[in-house]
């Protein structure tokens, strides 16, 4: 009888302890709202960043995600990639186009119309999905562009029909390029909830039914708890690096003082921070859809423009290093899936502008200075003023810049001490002069 109640004690100890580290049920962890904040361009950095995170929240149990999203576009296949994630996602998705002021142009509008829930903020807009090329153009050929067009539109359309949501309106943001107000995409059909702030947009997700992987889901927000999840360092670096004007910029600078420590080399300032601004911009085009050809148009174009310094040109070799720069620039960024990024046409522009201006300016000083009569060494003292030290008869000693030189005169003629003289030419280091005509008159 004791050994039995000893062991019916041991048991219920056991199970006390049982219950008392074990997990709660249906606790924090399904009242989680996950807040995932999406700016800039549509690429790798962002595509790295957002898969792992809706995984991460999947398997935390999480009851939502948010996308804070702020986008001009950007890569297709990236774009694909998140869709992909958004579809497959265990844990329902919303994409809430903010703060005021934000947008989800061309990649951004699928985004919106793949997520469970589609919200924007008041002041913000949606649409011109119509894709182009990284000239910010339509593809030139126009079978290519017929099917991408077409292949987007079907995609636009798919998702916005598997959202229950108006599959004309959506296919139009890509077909006719439309752009939509908060109010005009609410009343088109292609937005779920409008919501200024982060509690509104959880007071309207509340008790919300959602579809999520072909099972309706009941959105239970009674008491959410939110997690903010941001970029790492790193994710944020590759996103800065990845666009394509901070790309083409680092790249160019990076040339161009690699260039000029070549022309002056000695120190390692410019070369050091030419190869450290190099390599950034070669990382970010890593993470781009860059064209060879372009590149190899940017360095030919300032190296050409350095030789034309370098060999005292006119000017005209900048011109053509000037042309390649611009076409170099305008076809370094390929798009072959109608994709929008490109560098903007401005910084293009002035970048290739201000190289020139400063190329011809250092063309024209280099080819001044070699009209210019030297200042400096033996070549520097012809014709300079040099006074007789010793009696020239007809060699003997000059005293010129403070020096004594050896010295004859240049017909062979007597030349007292004190007399004024032209130095002519040198014979070695011996000074050729003559009698200074300006001192006799």
């Amino acid at each position: 009888m004791c050994r039995a109640r000893c062991v019916r004690t041991v048991f219920c100890l056991l199970g006390m302890l049982i219950v008392l580290f074990s997990p709660l049920p249906a606790s924090a962890s399904e009242q989680t709202v996950v807040f995932l904040r999406l700016e800039g361009t549509v690429g790798v950095s962002m595509e790295n960043h957002v898969i792992p995170q809706l995984k991460e929240a999947a398997d935390e149990g999480a009851a939502l995600v948010v996308c804070e999203l702020d986008t001009p576009g950007g890569l297709v296949s990236s774009l694909r990639a998140i869709v992909s994630a958004i579809l497959e996602s265990p844990v329902p998705v919303v994409v809430w186009v903010a703060p005021e002021g934000a947008r989800a142009a061309s990649a951004g509008a699928f985004l919106l119309q793949a997520a469970h829930v589609a919200a924007m903020a008041p002041g913000t807009n949606v649409g011109a999905a119509h894709p182009v090329t990284a000239g910010g153009k339509d593809v030139p050929d126009k079978e290519m562009n017929r099917k991408v067009l077409n292949d987007l539109s079907a995609y636009m359309r798919s998702l916005a029909q598997m959202r229950k949501r108006n599959p004309d309106a959506a296919e139009r943001m890509v077909t006719e390029s439309r752009s939509l107000t908060t109010e005009e995409a609410m009343k088109e059909g292609l937005l779920d909830v409008v919501a200024s702030d982060r509690q509104d947009l959880l007071s309207a997700l509340k008790g919300r039914t959602v579809l999520v992987r072909g099972r309706e889901h009941v959105l239970d927000l009674s008491s959410p708890q939110i997690r903010e999840r941001r970029m790492t360092v790193r994710e944020r670096l590759l996103q800065f690096l990845s666009s394509p004007d901070i790309a083409y910029l680092f790249l160019m600078a990076g040339v161009l003082a690699i260039f000029f420590e070549i022309m002056s080399p000695g120190g390692f300032v410019l070369g050091t921070a030419g190869a450290v601004l190099v390599l950034l911009g070669a990382f970010g085009l890593r993470v781009l859809p860059f064209n060879w050809a372009g590149i190899l148009l940017l360095l030919v174009g300032v190296g050409v423009m350095v030789l034309d310094i370098l060999v005292g040109g006119i000017g005209i070799l900048s011109l053509f290093g000037l042309a390649a720069i611009v076409t170099g620039s305008l076809v370094v960024f390929r798009a072959p899936d109608g994709e929008l990024l490109s560098a903007p046409l401005d910084l293009i522009v002035g970048m290739s502008v201000g190289m020139g201006i400063f190329f011809l300016i250092v063309v024209f000083l280099v080819v001044r200075s070699l009209k210019r009569k030297p200042e400096s060494g033996m070549e520097g003292m012809i014709d300079e003023a040099a006074t007789v030290f010793e009696a020239l008869d007809p060699s003997g000693l000059v005293k010129c810049r403070g020096e004594l030189w050896t010295a004859e005169t240049e017909t062979g003629e007597h030349l007292k001490a004190g007399a004024s003289v032209r130095i002519v030419r040198f014979r070695g280091m011996t000074l050729v002069v003559r009698p200074d005509e300006k001192e006799g008159k």
